[in-house]
């Protein structure tokens, strides 16, 4: 049997945590996915069997911080799988953890460490605590405690580069930092600690997130077209990227799902 949910943060939260998701699976049978890049940094609580990463060949850790990634990974289940995920807002995760979150760009960094004994005690809370809505409490309580102090000086300044991303598909990141107000090099800089990526890496991420969604709204569309819509410079630059980012070509893609965006889908 298989369960899931999304739970929306409360309105404190809501500007830097988009959604919490919980999986419940009780199955014998192995269980196959792929994990693609989304743009969003993460926060996972596995309360049962962790996945296995085929990619790395290593079990997950048991309660981890997955930064934001530019390939795919093929994870396979080990047992019954009981998942509470914390997604953030692009910008979001700076909020609560001391590191640039750079630290964690194509890498899954466990909470033991990362050196937040807070943390630590909330993953033993989650653990210890199988019911799922309690659990977003403790999630929100902790979070919340962590807000008050965030020095939040350049936030609106990634806020407003982030949109801009959203909004324009062939965006210029010269055009990001003068969004930012702020010269390329200092835009850069801060980008990448506040999103966990440099502003070129996390606009590709965000450019095949956008082709996602347009195959999600539009399924009939030309590949010529869908490139030229998220701002490609062609069909077989699409291609490659769909290689890169999913291990696969769109066509081959729709072929085995139906195309989500797990970024466009929730704005």
């Amino acid at each position: 049997m298989e369960t899931f949910n999304i739970i929306y943060p409360s309105p404190l939260l809501a500007p830097y945590i988009r959604y919490y998701w919980l999986l419940k699976v009780d199955t014998i049978s192995e269980i196959s996915e792929t994990s693609i890049p989304v743009g969003c940094i993460n926060l996972i609580f596995h309360r049962a069997s962790r996945m296995f990463s085929e990619t790395s060949n290593e079990l997950q850790p048991q309660s981890f911080v997955g930064g934001l990634s530019t390939g795919f990974t093929e994870l396979t289940s080990t047992g019954n799988v009981d998942m509470i995920v914390v997604v953030f807002q692009p910008f979001g995760a700076r909020a609560f953890f001391s590191l640039p979150m750079s630290e964690f760009f194509n890498n899954c960094i466990s909470v033991h460490d990362i050196g937040d004994i807070a943390l630590k005690e909330l993953e033993k809370q989650i653990q210890d605590n199988r019911d799922s809505l309690s659990s977003i409490e403790l999630i929100e309580k902790h979070f919340i405690k962590q807000l008050h102090a965030f020095d939040d000086y350049n936030y609106k300044r990634i806020v407003a580069a982030i949109e801009a991303v959203n909004n324009q598909p062939q965006i210029e990141i010269t055009s990001l930092s003068d969004v930012a107000c702020l010269s390329y090099k200092q835009f850069s800089r801060i980008f990448t600690e506040y999103v966990g990526a440099k502003p070129k890496e996390f606009t590709r991420i965000i450019r095949f997130q956008r082709a996602l969604y347009i195959l999600q709204t539009n399924p009939k569309i030309s590949l010529t077209q869908l490139a030229f819509e998220c701002g490609y410079y062609d069909q077989p630059h699409l291609i490659k990227e769909f290689r890169i980012f999913a291990g696969c070509t769109p066509t081959e893609f729709i072929a085995a799902c139906n195309p989500y965006s797990d970024y466009f889908s929730t704005l």
